[in-house]
């Protein structure tokens, strides 16, 4: 069975279905035969790039709000995302275009390391503050999950897998999804958004009895 999950590595529930995803997986009779394939999405496509902004100051100006309101917001999100085990870091964390950092995952998952890609880059966004349209910052936590450094610098300077993340992104809205994360099981069921543990559940078992 095939799990495609369509997610962004500035998205902090993502990362929060993530991990519930893989919670539900560590109780799955039928683990050993399920391959998670991790999909390219932008939630914000026209964050210019080349621009880095405090993510609290970007998310006030995308929803002409206060600042006081956002913060709000995000202690809600930080609270769901402790009981995962995850710290986010929104007070340092920096908002950029991430077109180019999924060109890195594409680069990955063809040597096997997608969803380490995946986990590194939204650890190094959402948990460490990290600022991930730098070439060099990339080019260092791609060496950290094992890429080829000079390889991923390569591909960070130039124009490679441009079309598959492209291709991801229009697979997602083919699909239907207007947003993130977005997983579909073999093509036969779909959830969107960081459902409870249960969900998750509920569709690994109807996705592997209709697989027959």
């Amino acid at each position: 069975m095939r799990i495609e999950v369509w997610s962004d590595i500035v998205c902090p529930w993502c990362y929060i279905g993530k991990r519930r995803l893989e919670r539900a997986l560590a109780d799955f009779e039928h683990a050993d035969e399920v391959e998670v394939l991790w999909r390219s999405f932008q939630l914000d496509p026209t964050f210019p790039p080349g621009v880095s902004e405090p993510v609290y100051d970007s998310l006030a100006k995308k929803m002409n709000a206060p600042r006081e309101q956002v913060r709000a917001m995000t202690d809600q999100v930080q609270q769901v995302a402790a009981q995962e085990g995850l710290r986010y870091d929104f007070e340092g964390g920096v908002m950029v275009n991430t077109f180019d950092a999924h060109r890195l995952t594409h680069l990955a998952r063809e040597h096997g390391l997608g969803e380490a890609a995946h986990e590194r880059l939204m650890s190094a966004q959402l948990v460490q503050g990290r600022v991930l349209n730098d070439v060099d910052t990339l080019v260092e936590l791609a060496g950290e999950i094992g890429l080829d450094t000079e390889r991923a610098r390569t591909v960070l300077e130039g124009e490679e897998y441009t079309e598959q993340v492209r291709a991801d992104i229009e697979e997602a809205r083919r699909l239907g999804a207007t947003g993130v994360p977005f997983f579909v099981l073999d093509r036969s069921l779909g959830l969107s958004g960081a459902q409870p543990l249960e969900v998750f559940s509920s569709a690994l078992d109807k996705a592997y009895a209709q697989k027959g």
